[in-house]
């Protein structure tokens, strides 16, 4: 797999597994057994990063169910290889009256300790603010987040669909390297509102990680191909999926661009994994933009 990308003190592969499929899905969810396989089939590919969240769950009461998946996976692998990094995300709340936002020191502080035990872990490499909640300053919350790294309970700040605005009030309270990655949609069918921040992440050293990178589980990632022709034909010519082509695609928008497809079957993730080695020309690269982004 090409170079490591970097976010905060992490290296890891340049494409991630979103685990989410395993736990939420608009069909059939997986088996247990195929999910953990899912996830080995990943670390057998060279995937140093998993991505995960408490909200991640079939049902309002088993929140916490995809990070206790891959723990059991880990754990089921002979333990966390040791280059494993594993993001994990809070601040969204599910009850029996339906799906809200918390972003109150007292609820991300006890989301982050329940994190920390449905993943088996000490402290949380990478904690992202899952969607902002209205009622509150965003500075604020970023100043929990900061209050929960000093602690120690975490190691990275993250936050997740956030815009520009955002993101600048972000650095403003962390610092210079204090905020290490955004988590926003970006894919062939989403980009116009997230593509500005893809760019902005990028010039100020930021990781951006694409979710959704292939157009989600609705069924836009099956038909990426025949959606975009300029990238069924660069798959046609290199004799691969579509969908490879398309994560490559988005390696090249910038070194810091890491992204993490969803995938619930082994054979999906060991052809995103692929992805990474994929080698396009700039005239494939360029072709591919100016059909999608222009």
């Amino acid at each position: 797999m090409k170079t490591s990308r970097a976010f905060g003190q992490f290296r890891v592969s340049p494409i991630g597994l979103g685990a989410m499929p395993a736990s939420m899905s608009r069909g059939e969810l997986p088996s247990e057994e195929q999910a953990i396989a899912t996830i080995h089939a990943a670390l057998d590919a060279g995937i140093t990063l998993i991505d995960t969240a408490d909200i991640y769950a079939p049902s309002w009461d088993q929140m916490g169910h995809n990070e206790k998946l891959v723990a059991k996976a880990l754990q089921a692998y002979g333990g966390r290889p040791e280059d494993v990094v594993i993001a994990t995300k809070g601040g969204i709340v599910h009850g029996p009256d339906g799906i809200g936002r918390d972003g109150s020191p007292e609820y991300l502080r006890k989301a982050v300790q329940q994190s920390m035990d449905d993943l088996g872990v000490d402290v949380i490499d990478l904690y992202y603010w899952h969607r902002p909640d209205r009622h509150r300053l965003y500075s604020e919350v970023i100043e929990t987040f900061a209050n929960l790294k000093q602690e120690g309970l975490i190691k990275e700040i993250g936050i997740s669909n956030a815009n520009v605005e955002e993101i600048e009030v972000a650095i403003e309270v962390l610092g210079d390297g204090g905020l290490a990655a955004v988590q926003n949609e970006f894919s062939p069918r989403f980009h116009h509102t997230s593509k500005p921040e893809m760019d902005f992440c990028g010039e100020r050293g930021i990781a951006f990680l694409p979710w959704s990178p292939l157009g989600g589980t609705g069924g836009d990632a099956k038909r990426v191909g025949e959606s975009y022709p300029a990238i069924a034909e660069v798959a046609r010519a290199h004799d691969v999926s579509p969908q490879q082509v398309t994560l490559a695609w988005e390696l090249s928008l910038g070194d810091h661009v890491i992204p993490i497809p969803g995938a619930s079957r082994p054979e999906s993730i060991r052809d995103s994994a692929m992805a990474g080695d994929l080698q396009l020309s700039s005239r494939e690269l360029d072709g591919i933009s100016n059909s999608i982004l222009s």
